[in-house]
């Protein structure tokens, strides 16, 4: 589907001071948290192989069509920072972001189990431009994502898009770091959502896995430096700092901060923001892409003097709670998913994972997760610890 991006589209945007449409649809929400299942698959190439490892974990989970037949299925990829953002000239889809093989396969497995239709979604940094043309600008195929399923979309969520209005999840309980967030349409105008994301390190939050891989579904246009002080912006500039930083707060328009005086620590902000964006928006399927990946954090060269390796652990990881593949991610990275601030991974950071946990979402503790497939102790691949990989 092309986004045609009218001026009158923009303009109309503008008149937005009200704030965004907050719609409530019915939504599926997340797996209770003594039912979690967790599916690990062994796929050490990315070829033929992912469909046919993913299926059978799909299988091991309880089948994909109870879930998205008939329905619109929304997808946040993991494509984060930029095009040129390479480590050793590698392809981005080798070290940091999700591999096209897996989002093909995906897209492939959920229109075979009925899905009627599908949306990628990305926040990518490229102005309001299409997804499509970030995608090609990485050497990438849309067509090829878009011929693997009947009706597959793009959609660049870094702004408006094709919405006239954003959405607007408020969190559970009143939220953790904002009382709600403000989204582009596409995370509400859905039946299913997943998060297809990478099996890495964090130099802020310890871990990005599929929690942390949607807190990249908040707009610049409204989460930046750069957004204005009354309403979004019309195009998207600059990044998330406020969230890291709490340099700033939202435009008015937007839902506000929980408290004024919160700490302005990034290791107590950022895991805050992504356990109330999951308690918000539920993730009901759970997809993480540990083929090929780094150590050392999100992007290659995050953080002075760190230093970052590609490695292969060959591992896919999937689940109907976001909470628990998580955990079970943690665990095959050689991490305790039951740490907390000042133990690896979470050395300079709170435990995404223990915040939502405390926001009901799902449990993080292996003895009540049943995890089916490849065990834990085999699929293992250490990771070190963040704090082992600075250059000295």
């Amino acid at each position: 589907m092309k986004m045609n991006h009218s001026r009158r589209d923009f303009l109309a945007a503008m008149g937005m001071a009200a704030g965004a449409h907050i719609a409530r649809p019915l939504m599926l929400s997340a797996l209770p948290s003594p039912a979690s299942r967790v599916a690990i698959g062994l796929c050490p190439r990315y070829n033929h192989q992912v469909a046919e490892v993913l299926s059978t974990m799909f299988d091991q989970l309880g089948g994909l069509e109870g879930l998205v037949r008939g329905k619109t299925v929304a997808i946040k990829l993991n494509m984060t920072g930029r095009v040129d953002d390479k480590l050793h000239s590698m392809q981005n889809q080798m070290t940091h972001w999700v591999h096209p093989q897996v989002i093909g396969s995906l897209v492939s497995l959920l229109g075979k189990a009925g899905a009627q239709r599908i949306r990628l979604l990305e926040s990518a940094p490229i102005g309001v431009k299409p997804l499509e043309e970030f995608m090609l600008a990485a050497g990438w195929r849309p067509s090829d994502f878009a011929s693997a399923a009947a009706r597959v979309e793009f959609e660049n969520t870094n702004f408006l898009g094709s919405g006239k209005t954003y959405a607007r999840f408020m969190v559970p309980g009143g939220g953790l770091m904002y009382a709600g967030y403000d989204l582009n349409h596409s995370y509400m105008d859905t039946d299913v959502f997943v998060s297809l994301a990478k099996l890495k390190e964090h130099r802020t939050a310890g871990v990005t896995l599929s929690m942390k891989n949607c807190f990249g579904n908040t707009p610049a246009t409204i989460y930046s430096d750069e957004a204005p002080v009354d309403e979004p912006s019309i195009i998207p500039v600059g990044y998330r700092g406020p969230m890291h930083s709490g340099s700033r707060v939202p435009p008015k328009s937007a839902p506000q901060p929980v408290d004024g005086n919160a700490s302005k620590d990034p290791g107590y902000r950022v895991p805050r923001a992504t356990a109330d964006l999951v308690a918000a928006r539920p993730i009901h399927l759970a997809v993480i892409d540990g083929i090929y990946t780094m150590t050392g954090g999100e992007l290659p060269n995050q953080g002075r003097g760190t230093i970052h390796k590609p490695v292969h652990p060959g591992l896919l990881i999937a689940g109907m709670n976001c909470v628990s593949t998580d955990a079970v991610a943690m665990a095959t990275m050689g991490f305790d998913p039951m740490a907390d601030r000042g133990t690896a991974p979470f050395e300079t950071c709170d435990s995404t994972l223990r915040l939502a946990e405390g926001l009901g979402v799902g449990t993080r503790d292996l003895s009540r997760i049943e995890v089916v497939g490849t065990p834990i102790a085999k699929a293992r691949f250490r990771f070190p610890p963040l704090s082992q990989l600075t250059k000295t």
